[in-house]
């Protein structure tokens, strides 16, 4: 008999056949009443079990934790809280789960913190919290592709090994075969990379964003989604060393087109976890309500998490310059009694996380997309506007997020690019590929890059990204 899933069978009429359920016992009482789950729903079936048909030896055997098959007639339920429950008639014990053991781990019934959860990571997603955190990240992964396919772009795989440093910033981690007790040296002591398994100095991608800028030159919009690693010893609740990236490329689109694009995959990539992750959400909107009691009122959520999620739906984005960013933030009651931890003095400041969220959070009341950055705090292949201080940047910051989206037109002037190149001490060698491109029917392009994590965080209410992927890479930490 072939099993059914959890959430199929509650969404069920009562029936006179049998059927088989296979899952993990979230509870058993009163040697009578079964919480069964398998992953496929927030939501337990009840299976009820008359102990005087069965061995108690095996009765004995349905702990927290253990796997069993059950088979019996669904019906409908007298209990609350559910419209149907199993009548078993047969049961199998598939794993068995020590009560002792289980009383160490996080499968027992006690709350656990967030902490604890991280430590045993490998057992998490058993729990209620991180089985709804993933299937809305399965579902959110989803929509993202069928997005992208339904408005015409081509899935792109860029390389994870590459030469070439996307973003300047050098905090990438090295790919060597070299023995490291063991090095060969160049005469001028500097490691003989010609030796390695590239025949160069390679590392980890930053971004798939330069390689995918030259399919869109040939295909004309496409999208990356893939792992991304970062060598930035950062220990902050939004920031990882290995996360995943969605990054898009559109040929003729410049900065307004680019601002649309972003605006309408993120609108669409929430309304399909609204539609598709309902009981998940609900149960992590409790979640976030019951954890905010627990703060001071000034850290607590703005508005409850559904809430929260259909208010970016239903708002357009503000779209602000750096320049009025810098203004407002200047003249703000926090940067004035001297409340944020960075001050903001001048134009030409880089943003941090406080300044972003103020802007959302206390000024605008909304997501909002800022524009025309400086030049000098952004990245080289960024377009350079006409007064030759700010680049066609921008980025989008959301509440409790920070920014969620960066992304710019890009730099399609061959002169400009190679100029840039060099004040920036890029090796124009190791981007000699990217620069060809500007040669051979160059355009307008415009792309962005948004963290899957942090897409995730706002969704499911969270507020350490540690606890949206399933086993989080950050400095001394490499655990499972």
């Amino acid at each position: 008999m072939q099993h059914k899933k959890v959430i199929e069978l509650l969404q069920s009429e009562p029936t006179l056949y049998e059927i088989n359920v296979k899952g993990w016992v979230r509870s058993f009482r009163s040697n009578r009443f079964i919480a069964l789950n398998d992953g496929s729903t927030i939501k337990n079936i009840q299976c009820v079990v008359d102990f005087e048909k069965f061995e108690e030896s095996l009765l004995k055997r349905i702990t927290i934790g253990a796997a069993i098959s059950v088979t019996g007639i669904l019906t409908e339920s007298l209990g609350q809280g559910q419209a149907v429950e199993i009548q078993v008639s047969t049961m199998e014990i598939l794993g068995d789960a020590d009560t002792e053991e289980v009383k160490l781990t996080i499968l027992s019934p006690k709350r656990h913190t967030l902490e604890t959860l991280r430590e045993q990571a490998h057992l998490r997603v058993r729990t209620n919290t991180f089985s709804a955190i993933m299937r809305v990240r399965s579902k959110l992964s989803f929509a993202i592709h069928k997005y992208f396919q339904k408005n015409g772009f081509f899935y792109v795989n860029t390389p994870i090994i590459t030469g070439s440093d996307a973003e300047g910033a050098g905090e990438m981690f090295k790919v060597t075969v070299l023995d490291l007790n063991n090095v060969p040296k160049n005469k001028d002591g500097n490691i003989h990379y010609k030796e390695d398994f590239f025949g160069k100095e390679t590392n980890l991608t930053v971004s798939g964003q330069l390689e995918a800028e030259t399919f869109a030159m040939a295909l004309g919009q496409v999208y990356t989604f893939g792992p991304t690693f970062r060598a930035e010893n950062s220990n902050t609740s939004r920031h990882l060393a290995e996360f995943w990236m969605i990054e898009p490329e559109v040929a003729f689109n410049d900065l307004a087109a680019n601002m649309d694009l972003a605006e309408d995959f993120i609108k669409y990539v929430i309304q399909y976890a609204l539609e598709h992750c309902k009981d998940d959400l609900e149960f992590l909107q409790e979640r976030l309500a019951q954890e905010d009691k627990t703060k001071p009122e000034a850290e607590r959520s703005d508005m409850p998490l559904l809430e929260k999620l259909n208010f970016v739906l239903d708002n357009n984005f503000k779209r602000v310059s750096y320049t009025e960013a810098i203004d407002i933030l200047k003249e703000c009651k926090p940067n004035k009694k001297k409340q944020f931890k960075y001050p903001i003095e001048a134009w030409g400041t880089d943003l941090q996380s406080e300044h972003e969220r103020f802007l959302v959070e206390k000024h605008f009341k909304c997501p909002v997309i800022l524009f025309d950055y400086p030049a000098k705090i952004k990245a080289f292949y960024m377009r350079l506007n006409d007064d030759k201080k700010t680049v066609r940047a921008m980025d989008i910051l959301f509440p409790g997020i920070g920014e969620i989206v960066g992304g710019s037109q890009r730099e399609e002037r061959y002169d400009v690019l190679k100029r840039k190149i060099t004040e920036m001490g890029i090796d124009e060698k190791e981007l000699w590929w990217y620069l060809e491109t500007r040669k051979f029917g160059t355009a307008v392009h415009s792309g962005f890059g948004l963290g899957f994590e942090r897409l995730v965080l706002f969704v499911t209410g969270m507020t350490n990204i540690r606890d949206v992927i399933p086993y989080p890479r950050t400095p001394l930490n490499a655990e499972f």
